[in-house]
């Protein structure tokens, strides 16, 4: 993967109203591409968000997002193409503080906090970085064609020759 994100949709917070505003963030075929390549996959062919902002404060913002996105891969047995679809339902809280805190600041977290405000340096604010991460995290690892599984080669050697069979016979008194 590139440090460069493969699709980037700025927007300014600090112009968002009380009643906010809904913004498609979709990605072209260059995009697409690039997002490809990015992620480690053979295609990419659609990526949109309808991404919902809210202003909660003066310094707080609702970042409320649909991510759906379709993907192919190869299979991790077969090496045949697999494809696949993500949706995905995404909610982020927004703080703005212009000076990041640099000793870590007074951030007290109880056990049912799951999620914290992400923290924002800029009101210029990069809605396709959350759709991003969850689409990299929504990608499977090792993806299978359907209806195959792996089998082991049939021609195995000895079992009595495994490097743990050759060690056993080090460790017996001789």
């Amino acid at each position: 993967m590139k440090d460069e994100p493969p699709i980037r949709h700025m927007f300014g917070l600090g112009d968002l109203s009380q009643a906010g505003s809904i913004v498609t963030v979709a990605a072209g075929d260059e995009e697409r591409a690039r997002l490809a390549l990015w992620a480690g996959v053979a295609q990419v062919p659609a990526f949109v968000a309808q991404v919902e902002l809210r202003r909660l404060t003066r310094t707080s913002f609702s970042y409320d997002a649909e991510l759906k996105a379709d993907v192919v891969q190869s299979c991790v047995v077969t090496l045949e193409p697999v494809a696949s679809h993500i949706a995905k339902h995404i909610v982020r809280e927004l703080h703005f503080s212009p000076r990041p805190r640099v000793d870590g600041g007074e951030l007290t977290l109880s056990a049912g906090d799951d999620e914290v405000p992400e923290e924002i340096t800029s009101l210029d604010y990069d809605l396709a970085g959350p759709l991003l991460e969850e689409f990299l995290l929504a990608i499977d690892p090792y993806p299978r064609k359907q209806g195959v599984s792996f089998e082991p080669p049939a021609d195995q050697a000895d079992p009595s020759e495994s490097p743990f069979a050759v060690l056993k016979q080090l460790d017996e008194p001789g």
